[in-house]
C-alpha cells in the first residue's frame, strides 16, 4: 500500500475525490481515501497486491496523476506528510526554480558536508 497525501482548497475536495476515483479506475488501482474535510488534506491509500511489481508501477503512475490533479485544482503536493521520493517531481512542478534554489540554499547552510539525507528531495 502506498500512503501519501495531497491537499486542495476545501471547496475542491469533492472534485478532487472524483478525480482520484477516476485515476484509480484508469490505472486499475484500488484507491481508498481518508480526508480532513475541514482543511482539504486528502490521504489516498493506493492498495496493490504484495510482490506485484506491475501493480506497484501502476500505483506510482496513478499517484503522479493525483499530484497533477491536486496542483491543477490549486492545491499542493503535501499538506502534512512532507515530501518523499514519490512526491519529488510534484514538488518541482509546484515550486518555482527560485523557491527550489532557496530550499537548496537552506539545506546547504544547515548541512555543508551534504551528509543529511543525501540524494533525496533537496540535495
Amino acid at each position: 500500500m502506498l500512503t501519501e497525501d495531497v491537499c486542495v482548497p476545501k471547496g475542491a475536495v469533492p472534485e478532487m475525490l472524483g478525480r482520484i476515483e477516476a485515476i484509480g479506475l484508469a490505472n486499475d488501482v484500488l484507491i481508498a481515501n481518508i480526508a480532513h474535510a475541514g482543511d482539504g488534506n486528502l490521504h489516498p491509500l493506493l492498495v496493490v497486491p504484495a510482490g506485484d511489481d506491475a501493480a506497484r508501477a501502476r500505483a506510482e503512475s496513478a499517484f503522479a496523476e493525483i499530484i497533477d490533479a491536486a496542483l491543477a485544482l490549486g492545491g499542493t503536493v503535501t499538506g502534512e506528510h512532507g515530501v518523499g521520493l514519490l512526491k519529488r517531481d510534484g514538488l518541482l512542478a509546484e515550486l518555482s526554480p527560485a523557491v527550489v534554489e532557496m530550499h537548496r540554499a537552506v539545506k546547504a547552510a544547515l548541512d555543508p558536508a551534504g551528509i543529511l539525507n543525501p540524494g533525496k528531495v533537496v540535495g
